[in-house]
């Protein structure tokens, strides 16, 4: 999907590619006519139970510990601006735009289900700011990933409102109000329970799960790749991934992970040359080569849970209290972020692992005594040259910093007002400190790829197979010279970094395998 492509939002289940596309390609939205219908239904519920004199919930009472106290109708406008004003309390760096679109996207869905309440131009004001690529300034610290979202999504409905700040479509900061008049779009009026609408959901947190488990099926297809050039480098055996012997254990993912080995390795020269060759002092390969499709078989199944979980936050209407299809309003806990938060911290756990042993293969590269043949650190003269020395640092640094963002969010809780909201998620720190930890899986990967390549050509005259030298030959077409002597090699590995969070490396590889599982 493309900017120019038009995404529904209506009450159906977005997909999860609908929401990467308005989230980070800039796709439009557009209300669908069941949207305004459901809409405008509902809203007649709401504003019944406004002009009642019963206290309901987020519309005729405060809010949290202040659910006690009954707001007289001529307040409740009030109360709604209040409850957007004082949660808007984020402090910290700005989470990226991509994040922000994902999360007003995924609130938008929610109100076009029409169990929120809201009305239709309260909606479309967010499909406007979306369409205009108007992107409110939020805060990274803020939510505690219970009653939602809430700091976040805050900072969404003041920009609505016409307050606060916003980058436009080049990322200049401008007032919102401001920015709002310039693209034709009138701040929103919030009626009653309309505020606590806007804020009271999951979506920041599950905008950032369907956006990294976007990154990492590119990146687990990319581990196996950079596994099979290490194999390759290492005179390792592809015999360890045959389908028979992957079938005695039938896990998903590990089967998927040994196809694509099979696949990468197919036709390899170097492969061939110690196949069956009785001189060969290697009795069985070390564990990070062996058992590559184990570990990362098993970050794929984590991943496929992770999208299971997340399709069915999708097909979801978070808020409190909901609108039932029967008119009934109802408190309820659906807001809790613990099912969104576990998954996040599942998948940083995955990410640690396949990098750490991408490292332990990298190493191995680079350690004479364990490379077969290959000359220390890869390097070109050495004692003069370090060769790749330091890149393993670099990695290693990257893994201990993985695994400390291994450490779970989800099992902490700190209560909050005044312990009405006793139990929280932490879901949205979850979810941020795995966005760090699919950049630095990306980055251990794209290492690997890079002394791997230099080892394979450091083989010659033994040629690597048709899709390794495919990726090799990619990294020279885009200025990533191969074995000499030490040159800067930061420039480098942030070349292969960007070639490998794009897909460019893998779509190299597809080109001689076909599409890797």
């Amino acid at each position: 999907m493309t900017s120019s492509t038009t995404v529904p939002v209506g009450p159906a289940p977005l997909a999860p590619a609908d929401v990467v596309a308005v989230a980070r390609h800039g796709a439009r939205v557009e209300l669908t006519p069941e949207a305004h219908a459901v809409l405008k239904e509902t809203r007649a519920r709401i504003d019944e139970l406004a002009e009642s004199g019963d206290p309901v919930y987020g519309v005729s009472t405060g809010f949290g510990a202040l659910a006690v106290r009954h707001i007289p109708a001529e307040l409740r406008a009030q109360l709604q601006r209040s409850l957007v004003r004082s949660h808007a309390a984020g402090s910290g760096p700005e989470v990226e735009t991509e994040v922000t679109r994902a999360l007003m996207l995924l609130r938008l869905h929610t109100l076009a289900t029409g169990r929120t309440g809201v009305r239709p131009e309260t909606a479309e004001t967010y499909a406007a700011l979306l369409n205009s690529h108007l992107t409110p300034v939020v805060r990274e610290f803020g939510s505690l990933g219970c009653s939602g979202d809430l700091a976040p999504l805050a900072h969404c409905a003041l920009a609505a409102m016409g307050e606060g700040e916003v980058r436009d479509r080049e990322g200049r900061l401008l007032p919102a109000g401001e920015a709002l008049a310039a693209a034709g779009i009138t701040p929103v009026e919030l009626s009653a329970k309309e505020g606590l609408a806007l804020i009271n959901g999951t979506d920041g947190m599950l905008g950032m799960l369907l956006l990294a488990a976007a990154d990492l099926r590119t990146l687990l297809r990319t581990a196996d790749l950079s596994a099979a050039m290490s194999v390759e480098a290492l005179l390792g055996t592809d015999r360890t991934f045959a389908a028979d012997l992957q079938a005695l254990r039938p896990h998903p993912g590990q089967a998927a992970s040994a196809g694509n080995l099979r696949a990468l390795l197919a036709g390899s020269p170097i492969v061939a040359s110690h196949r069956a060759d009785p001189d060969c002092p290697i009795v069985q390969d070390a564990y990070s080569l062996r058992c590559a499709p184990q570990v990362a078989g098993a970050a794929r199944d984590t991943l496929a849970h992770a999208e299971l979980v997340a399709s069915r936050e999708l097909a979801s209407a978070v808020d409190n209290p909901v609108v039932l299809p029967d008119g009934r309003v109802e408190s309820n806990g659906n807001f809790h972020g613990a099912p969104v938060a576990y998954v996040l911290d599942f998948l940083a756990i995955a990410a640690a692992d396949v990098a750490s042993m991408a490292e332990r293969r990298t190493d191995r590269l680079l350690d004479v005594s364990r490379s077969h043949g290959l000359p220390p650190f890869l390097a070109d003269d050495p004692g003069v040259d370090s060769g790749h020395m330091i890149a393993q640092y670099t990695q290693a640094a990257l893994v201990s910093e993985l695994k400390r963002l291994a450490v779970p969010a989800s099992v902490d809780s700190i209560p909050s007002s005044a312990m009405q909201e006793d139990h929280v998620s932490m879901g949205w720190s979850a979810a941020r400190k795995l966005r760090r930890a699919v950049d630095a899986l990306g980055r251990v990967l794209a290492i690997e790829v890079l002394t791997a390549a230099r080892a394979l050509e450091l083989r010659d005259p033994l040629r690597p197979g048709p899709a390794t030298a495919a990726v090799v030959a990619e990294l020279r077409a885009n200025g990533i010279a191969g074995p000499g002597p030490d040159r800067h090699l930061s420039p480098e590995i942030e070349a292969a970094v960007a070639l490998t969070a794009d897909g460019t490396l893998l779509a190299a590889a597809e080109r001689e395998t076909g599409p890797l599982a």
